[in-house]
């Protein structure tokens, strides 16, 4: 079996192979996208493909769309020339049940894939063509919480962003300036409203994107390469909104036993593949079943039927603000950036086996999740707080078939400490004065630290999951040796003490001096990262 359209012709051995096929006609909803686009996606990856791809697959399948997504690829153009066109745009999705059972479908819902870059140009006049187009009503990010800087923690802008101020829409590279540079474009065919949806993990997604989409503007502006009129029309949210999402959905890198099992049952081509990029991918997408998608309703050109979908919610402001920081900075997110770098430099490699097998990191996470953060969380209303941490602990984590690894868990981790710890430490100084009550949380950023030392509890060195500011903190590190604890001085004070990273001074919070303590006990020699984990929860 190929997993192409002229592979799907065939439907017999995949009914045979328990592997669902789209009930729509996958070439015709994809000449409509072609035709008259409505949705736009960037960043086509593992959770674009299985949880946004598989919504629009389901409402393909129900007739509530009858067009598919149009894809963009801003930063790793190998995902569309070893993952999209090989495979017709199909994608097949395998959900993972905690009883070792499995759901297979193919997804046709992914239009098209194009490469935004400006370099090229039957790429970049696709991409003006799809933006000038009437019909199109949203935008929806998943790019990372990275694809939104503009700047490094010292403030100054990334090279890359230079680049793009001086070089104008023309020559654009970076996912804001790529995404500034087609609203302009669509500005320029007739000033069409849209809505530009971000649905990645990041507090306030919605106004993360506008504000980057402002500052580019406002950059552009002042060099001359856009008038006032187009920064009216992207500060107008009547016409250009940026609505907030919550999203959930736990999804791995591809497993390659997975890989062999459909293998086996005879899906050809199935193996991952590692880009350029460091992005690991396949022509399937394993992820967990439950699913969460809170979205703003505020689209001033229209939408699909999106509160159809499975796991969607529609709702106000409010509503999605409070669900994003029930699970992005109480319930779920902070438990996995807590843990999961903690969990590399234990040596751990896989998250639930972890927290299954280890009752120190099993306490630690529910500390995280119940003791310190469901008592200052705000109820959103739409999902109980309390009964979604019940599912985390009773259902998700302890999944072991998602095969989730704590180095996924640590990618990107210093872009996303202060989202996922802040509030709750924020909230503990409202509440009490400071966050010094707090132990779970500051063991957890501790254990950040350590892990970026990149020597696990045995001496064992590792490579640290991709990071846009490794260097930069491996850099104010410098000097600290394990097993050497007095290699420790004062290097932590510019980290901890940082508002860019933390949006707080942790040292005014009551946690500075805490996390340091236990920076020192994790460097004292072989052991001591455990050893230390077992001091601080493990009598709870």
């Amino acid at each position: 079996m190929e997993l192409t359209l002229k592979g799907m012709k065939d439907w017999a051995p995949w009914q045979k192979a328990g592997i669902a096929l789209p009930g729509y006609d996958v070439e015709a909803v994809s000449a409509k996208a072609r035709m008259e686009p409505e949705w736009v996606h960037f960043g086509i990856g593992n959770i674009f493909r299985i949880f946004i791809g598989g919504i629009a697959d389901g409402l393909l399948e129900e007739g509530e769309m009858d067009r598919g997504i149009t894809c963009v690829e801003t930063f790793d153009y190998d995902v569309v020339d070893k993952i999209y066109e090989p495979y017709d745009n199909l994608g097949l999705s395998v959900i993972l049940h905690g009883d070792g059972t499995r759901e297979y479908k193919v997804l046709g819902s992914m239009a098209e894939a194009v490469k935004a870059q400006s370099f090229v140009p039957a790429q970049w006049n696709r991409l003006k063509e799809i933006f000038k187009s009437p019909s199109l009503q949203l935008v929806s990010f998943t790019i990372t919480e990275k694809g939104y800087a503009l700047h490094k923690a010292d403030g100054t802008w990334f090279p890359f962003v230079e680049a793009d101020i001086h070089n104008g829409p023309d020559k654009a590279v970076g996912a804001m300036a790529v995404l500034t540079a087609m609203l302009y474009e669509r500005y320029q065919a007739g000033q069409y409203p849209l809505a530009l949806v971000s649905m990645d993990n990041c507090s306030q997604n919605g106004a993360k994107l506008r504000e980057s989409v402002l500052t580019m503007t406002k950059q552009w502006q002042k060099a001359g390469f856009v008038d006032e009129g187009f920064a009216a029309y992207v500060r107008d949210e009547e016409r250009v909104a940026f609505p907030w999402t919550m999203i959930d959905k736990i999804t791995p890198r591809p497993s390659e036993q997975i890989a062999q099992d459909l293998a086996e049952l005879g899906v050809e081509d199935m193996q991952p593949v590692i880009t350029g990029k460091k992005t690991y991918i396949a022509p399937f997408v394993n992820a967990e079943k439950p699913q969460y998608l809170v979205i703003e309703d505020s689209f001033p050109n229209g939408r699909p039927a999106l509160e159809k979908g499975f796991g969607v919610y529609m709702a106000d402001r409010e509503t999605v603000n409070l669900s994003e920081r029930m699970k992005v900075t109480v319930c779920l997110n902070p438990v996995h950036s807590a843990t999961g770098p903690l969990g590399v430099a234990l040596g751990y490699e896989l998250f639930a086996p972890m927290l299954n097998r280890d009752a120190d990191m099993m306490k630690m996470a529910r500390m995280v999740a119940y003791d310190e953060g469901l008592p200052v969380v705000p109820d959103p209303g739409i999902i109980s707080p309390q009964e979604f941490v019940d599912e985390l602990f009773n259902d998700r984590f302890p999944n072991e078939y998602l095969g989730d690894t704590n180095l996924r868990l640590a990618v990107d981790v210093s872009q996303m400490v202060g989202i996922r710890f802040g509030e709750t430490i924020k909230a503990y100084v409202a509440k009490y004065g400071d966050a010094s009550r707090l132990t779970a949380i500051p063991l957890g950023i501790a254990g950040w630290l350590r892990y970026m030392l990149a020597v696990d509890d045995e001496g064992k060195p590792y490579e640290l999951a991709p990071d846009p500011m490794n260097e930069e903190i491996q850099e104010q590190l410098k000097g600290i040796a394990v097993g050497q604890p007095e290699t420790f001085t004062d290097q932590l004070k510019a980290i901890l003490s940082n508002e860019r990273i933390f949006f707080v001074n942790l040292y005014e919070t009551g946690l500075g001096e805490k996390i340091e303590t236990m920076f020192r006990e994790m460097i004292a020699g072989p052991g001591a990262v455990k050893a230390t984990v077992h001091q601080y929860v493990g009598d709870r």
